[in-house]
């Protein structure tokens, strides 16, 4: 079953973002070491690890600078087998898909797209071949 597998948070300054959410919840925010030659030269990723309250890795999610004044709200990546399928699936159901499948070299595809209640979200589908 699709399941949410990762998070986002669009900020305008990274360091005021990374203090207040260490602060408030104990995340772990570090900048993001592993495919830099696959992303853009000016983007800059951080990683965000969260523990459950028995301190056990839970769900990781990840910071970027706002991309545009439109950029905004936590996305929630939610896990599925075919961008394809559920890009089609969405619009059938009266949702929008508002940024066409992209590829993250290496490691997958995704589609941001909007609920019939104009909410924003995320489809992954991994796929170690994605260029």
């Amino acid at each position: 079953m699709p399941t949410i597998v990762h998070f986002e948070i669009p900020s305008d300054d990274i360091e005021r973002s990374k203090k207040f959410y260490n602060e408030l919840f104990g995340w772990t925010i570090e900048k993001f070491q592993g495919a830099d030659n696959n992303m853009p030269a000016d983007m800059e990723y951080y990683v965000i690890t969260t523990t459950d309250d028995k301190g056990n890795k839970a769900l990781r999610g990840g910071m970027l600078k706002r991309q545009s004044p439109q950029h905004q709200g936590i996305t929630n990546y939610i896990d599925i087998r075919s961008i394809d399928e559920h890009s089609a699936k969405v619009e059938e159901l009266g949702g929008k898909v508002i940024l066409q499948k992209t590829a993250v070299p290496g490691m997958g595809y995704f589609a941001i797209c909007l609920d019939t209640e104009n909410n924003s979200f995320a489809i992954w589908e991994t796929n170690s071949t994605a260029k």
